[in-house]
Formats: C-alpha cells, structure tokens, sequence
C-alpha cells in the first residue's frame, strides 16, 4: 500500500501545479498518479502555440509546456507514476490503481482530484448513419498525430466552431488533411472572432452556422455528413473522409461519484468551493474536471490555488465557514465555484466560470440574494456558448453568509 500525505489523480496542467506547490511544503510524499505513458495532459498531445500566456507570461507550444509543468514538479519533490489507472475504492479513504507490475492501494491523507474531462463522442450525441472509419474526437485526433504518426484522411469536416475546433482544424492541417467545414449549431461561431475570421482564409474552410449533423455515410470509410440547416431545415451531404467530433464536454467525475462527493446536476462536475474542496472532508477537486472547460494556463493557476488550502487543511488551520449555495438563471447552464463563503478565500484569478447556452454581447451580471440586488455590473467581454464566461467575484463581496442562497443571471 501507498501512504503518500497526498495522492493527485490527474498529471495535466492542473494536477502537476498543484503538486509542485505542495511538494516539499506537505510534509510528506506527494504522489501523482495518470493513465497514460507520460505526464502533461492535454498539452502533450497538442503541438502548436497557444499554452502559458497567463501562468507563464510566455507563448508556448503544447508539448514544451507540459514538459516544463513535468519538469517543475518533479524537481519540487513530486512523485509522478504513470500508466497508472485509478479504478475504484477500496474504502472511504483508499483507492485501487492498476499498474504495470499489478495492483497497488493508495491511502493518503488527502486526494485531489484532477481528472480534466472529454468530449463527447459521436456514440452519445445520437448520430445516426453507418460506423464507418474516420470518426474521431480532437483528443483522438491529436492522439494519433501527434503521438503516434498516423496519417488520417484528405478531407474533414468538424463539428462544433469553438477553440478546441480550431485546434483540431489546425491537427489536420498538420497531417495533410483538409478541413472542408466546422458545423456550428449556434448563429455565431463559439470562438473568438480572432481565430474564426483568419481561420477561415488560412485554412480555406468555413463556419457554417445554424446547422447540425443528422447523418454519417460510409461503408468502410466515412464518405459524407449529411447536415440540417436548422433555420429552413433544409438539408445537404458534405463529402470528407473525416469527421471530427470536438467540444460538448463532460467531466470525467466517475471516482467522485463512486465516493458519493455532491455533483452539479446541470454540468455533472463536483459542488466545491472557491479553493476545491468537495461535499467530502479531505478531497479536493480542480481544474477542468470542476468547469468543462477552460484554458490549460487558467487551471494551473487554479492548480496553484487549491494546493494552498490543501496546506492548511494538513497544518488544521483551516476552519470550516458558512457558505451559500449558488444558483443561476437561464441562460446560464451552470457556474464553478457552485457555493462561496463570504468572508473566505476568492476563486482562482478572482472569477466564477460560467457557461451559456446563447450569445449575450454585453451582458448585465446581477447577483440576487433573498429578493434584494446585491450587485449589477455590465461587462465588457461576451457571454458566448462554447466557450467560458468569466464572472469576477468582486460582484458576490457584499453577500450575507446568512442570508441565503445566491441567485445569478444575465440580461
């Protein structure tokens, strides 16, 4: 059996922060656990730039950031076993991995969860057609070319229009594979017209928007989508060897819900507070597996963030305060942290992540509280389905720990 003072299951960007902070500073062995090969989570799979603008005020590829976070936690002291899967518990306070060399019992004093989460693939979202060759989610996508190599088609098409389309646009493009189309639901691209505008001239695509897959076709290999232009309902075949399922994510929260931690009904992420800890004493939750998803620089800050109250929650210095429950308003779908504690810490950065189910371009924040209006504040960024609406917590400050739940919505 494994002893460490605190077991982290999870090696990508959130888990490996968390680890090199609390490394050295614990008092005792921090163990790091992950499925795959290597360390470094998404990042690693991801070969182009965009990774450590915020946490690490530089512009870096995928595969070197992950390198750098494996780096860091290692020379803090961690102790990272991959190929490592967590599968069940044995008890309320021990978990059962399967390695390599057999099965291995992990019993430390805290766990922190740092499971990420996956995109849905075509299985779940109930596409009918054949099961022809060539069907794919972003992580697969960048699995097999990145990792291994693979060649994966001539033409694709992509469905869903937010950053992590765009990233999977680019994975093609890198394997030689023409992406003909993103196929977005929504009348606006979920992503930043930054990306959306360039994008579409550099990689000769489009975004076409108001439209749904209903239909794939293919014997062996995929030979078309078939796509409803939901506004005239209208319908037309796009012909591409390739489709590339990306976004609609759900966190990979099987382990919490096995140990009975309160979930959010509406995102299937675990209820926690500003700094992670769950409906259960001593374990701990962050990162994308807390808000599917946000960026991989925010939930290393957020890694750094629930490593300090990991530590006081060791030390005994932290004591428990009262905290109000969070509920929203259509159309917001759900927001993390989902309780806060007034007089308590601040998330990480000092913002709620929220997700919309439309685009509000100026949105009015209210923050409601047994009927009266706490604050109202417009803010300058949108509110954009595909993509994270950050709420700044300074709009919560004059909440009374006594009086209620809290209620938000946007106008």
């Amino acid at each position: 059996m494994l002893t460490p003072k605190v077991a982290i299951i999870g090696a990508g960007p959130a888990g490996l922060s968390a680890a090199k902070k609390l490394a050295g500073r614990s008092g005792g062995e921090v163990l790091v656990v992950d499925r795959e090969k290597e360390a470094g989570g998404i990042p690693r799979h991801a070969d182009h730039l965009g990774y450590g603008i915020r946490d690490r005020k530089r512009f870096m590829s995928g595969p070197a950031y992950a390198r750098a976070l494996v780096a860091e936690a290692r020379n803090a002291g961690a102790t990272i076993m991959t190929r490592t899967m967590v599968t069940g518990w044995a008890d309320d306070k021990t978990l059962v991995a399967t390695t390599p060399h057999g099965r291995v019992l992990i019993r430390p004093e805290v766990f922190c969860f740092a499971t990420g989460a996956r995109e849905r693939p075509r299985t779940a979202r109930m596409i009918p057609g054949t099961r022809p060759d060539g069907i794919l989610t972003t992580g697969q996508l960048q699995n097999r070319v990145h990792l291994n190599h693979d060649a994966v088609g001539t033409k694709a098409v992509v469905v869903g229009a937010e950053l992590v389309s765009w990233s999977a646009v680019m994975t093609l493009a890198e394997s030689g594979c023409r992406t003909i189309a993103l196929v977005s639901e929504y009348d606006k691209p979920e992503s930043y017209g930054l990306f959306t505008g360039p994008g579409q001239l550099w990689f000769r695509t489009r975004v076409t928007r108001n439209a749904k897959v209903v239909r794939i076709h293919g014997k062996e290999r995929v030979s078309g989508v078939e796509i409803e232009h939901t506004t005239s309902g209208s319908r037309e075949i796009i012909e591409c060897d390739t489709v590339v399922f990306t976004g609609s994510w759900i966190p990979d929260n099987e382990l919490l819900r096995m140990a009975g931690v309160t979930l959010d009904p509406a995102s299937r992420s675990p209820v926690v507070d500003a700094v992670g800890a769950t409906s259960k004493p001593g374990i701990f939750a962050v990162g994308n597996l807390n808000h599917p998803v946000e960026t991989a620089d925010v939930v290393a800050l957020e890694g750094e963030n629930v490593a300090d109250r990991i530590l006081e929650h060791l030390r005994g210095t932290s004591s428990p305060m009262e905290a109000v429950a969070i509920t929203v308003d259509d159309p917001i779908a759900w927001i993390s942290p989902s309780t806060y504690t007034p007089r308590g810490p601040r998330p990480a950065r000092g913002r709620f992540v929220a997700w919309v189910d439309r685009l509000i371009t100026r949105p009015i924040v209210t923050v409601r509280q047994g009927g009266r209006v706490v604050a109202s504040k417009r803010l300058w960024w949108p509110a954009a389905p595909g993509r994270a609406f950050r709420i700044p917590s300074s709009l919560l400050q004059n909440v009374d720990p006594t009086g209620g739940d809290v209620r938000i919505s946007i106008g």
